[in-house]
């Protein structure tokens, strides 16, 4: 059975910035949890960030850039969080791993787990296209990394893993 690797605010965690979740309610990630399938892990708290936290947001790039050196990760105050954003990202590649994860379904928009788009770093709500820190490392390594809303996808995913099991 394929594990999947999930944002923990996603399996109905408070470990938002704001404190607050962000639940899925749809069958197929029901079905997942009942499964034994779900493997939550946040990022952000493992890589020793408190909740709640001030916003971060992704300056010079996305999480590709943060991971090559080229961008960073700061609070609306400028304080640089960057080095907790690769800790929890480089957690999550350890997690993903211990559970046999090949796929991950991770929080959009996050600075972490964004996997399509991600805030441009001016703290205005303007998000633009690019992964987080976490999404990207997972990618680069070979995790298929998808965003909530994107069930079926991982649905489908999960049916060829298996087959070729």
């Amino acid at each position: 059975m394929e594990r999947i690797l999930v944002s923990s605010c996603l399996v109905g965690r408070p470990v938002r910035y704001d404190g607050a979740a962000k639940p899925v309610a749809a069958g197929l990630f029901e079905r997942w949890r009942a499964e034994g399938r779900l493997v939550p892990f946040c990022p952000e708290v493992s890589g020793g960030l408190p909740v709640p936290r001030p916003p971060a947001e992704i300056v010079g790039g996305d999480g590709a850039a943060v991971l090559g050196g080229t961008a960073r990760v700061v609070t609306g105050t400028g304080a640089d969080v960057t080095a907790e954003f690769l800790r929890g990202a480089r957690l999550a590649l350890a997690a993903a791993r211990r559970a046999g994860a090949r796929v991950a379904l991770l929080k959009e928009g996050s600075p972490s787990c964004g996997g399509a788009r991600v805030y441009d770093g001016t703290f205005t709500g303007t998000s633009v296209a690019g992964s987080g820190v976490t999404a990207a490392l997972l990618r680069r390594e070979g995790v298929h990394v998808f965003g909530e809303d994107d069930l079926e996808a991982v649905e489908t995913l999960l049916a060829e893993l298996e087959t070729a099991s």
